[in-house]
């Protein structure tokens, strides 16, 4: 597979803002990160549909598909910035143009549902995304430092990023031993309903990095096995977890496993490094993971490594 990596991006450079899957619940976020991203010195453009609302999407299919392809043929602008995740980016996979997409590489940034549109990009394109902070959720009020620093790192300098480093704890290791790949995965659930579709990327021995939020342990369960019989586990070079926040059971009267039992369960059958805690998820210190990009382990330092840069 040709991998192509975007534009880094510039001062004076348009940032698009677009709701390809659920609206903000409070549009006015979307005007707090434009006033955000402007402060730095970038123009901003805000889809004309991202402020729609049907149900749980954000406008009919028709509209955000048009926002999307609307930013892409749009030559003045460098990135695309997505206001939140929630539901409804896969609705969206077998209409997309890849042609436009492929023609006109771009810095396209979301995570949660967005991994069904990073996923099937990567597939069809080859360009390399970006699951990270999302303008509608992380950056309309106080933005944590170490998100904003990696965030920004990531997307205006292009050369290698170095280390792959939590904020605070250090990752958990089992199984140590030196690695490398390319980076795929996502959201657990958006990433295991596309096993099986033409929008799975095909990357022989991958770094798969997943990330998951509010599936209780059952679900996981679930997850796991459409891994292990897909043979994506048998296929991996690693695994990396990222944040898994408020996946335990409520009904303290339902019989259930924890969410470590049911990892472990699975994950004790085969001899890949698992690397955990990492921060990157559903939190406030998410770190900016780029798809497509390689990164390794070097077993004596216990250190994960960007072997190259995410933009030129």
């Amino acid at each position: 597979m040709n991998i192509v990596k975007p534009r880094k991006l510039e001062k004076g450079d348009v940032i698009g803002i677009i709701a390809p899957a659920s609206a903000p619940a409070d549009f006015s976020r979307v005007g707090k990160a434009a006033a955000y991203f402007e402060s730095f010195g970038y123009r901003v453009r805000v889809g004309k549909n991202a402020s729609k609302k049907r149900g749980y999407l954000a406008g009919t299919d028709d509209e955000r598909l048009d926002d999307l392809h609307s930013m892409f043929s749009d030559k003045d602008v460098k990135a695309i910035i997505c206001a939140r995740g929630g539901y409804g980016s896969g609705r969206l996979l077998r209409r997309i143009d890849y042609d436009l997409i492929g023609n006109n590489p771009k810095i396209f940034i979301g995570y949660s549902d967005i991994t069904a549109l990073q996923l099937a990009m990567f597939s069809k394109t080859g360009l390399v995304t970006f699951a990270g902070p999302m303008a509608a959720v992380d950056f309309y009020d106080e933005v944590d430092s170490y998100a904003e620093q990696k965030f920004w790192r990531m997307i205006t300098e292009p050369k290698s990023l170095g280390l792959l480093q939590n904020k605070e704890n250090s990752y958990s290791i089992t199984r140590a031993a030196d690695f490398s790949g390319i980076l795929t995965g996502g959201n657990m659930a958006l990433f295991c309903s596309l096993i099986g579709t033409e929008y799975m990327p095909a990357i022989k021995n991958p770094v798969l990095l997943l990330e998951d939020v509010g599936e209780v342990p059952y679900k996981i369960d679930r997850f796991l096995y459409q891994l292990e019989y897909s043979g994506i586990l048998d296929s991996i070079s690693a695994l990396i977890l990222g944040d898994f926040s408020d996946c335990s059971e409520k009904d303290s009267e339902k019989p259930s496993l924890s969410l470590n039992e049911v990892l472990e369960d699975y994950l004790s059958r085969f001899k890949f490094p698992v690397i955990s805690d990492l921060d990157h998820g559903h939190i406030k210190a998410n770190h900016i993971i780029p798809w497509g990009i390689g990164v390794k382990f070097d077993s004596s330092t216990g250190e994960i490594c960007f072997s190259e840069a995410a933009v030129h």
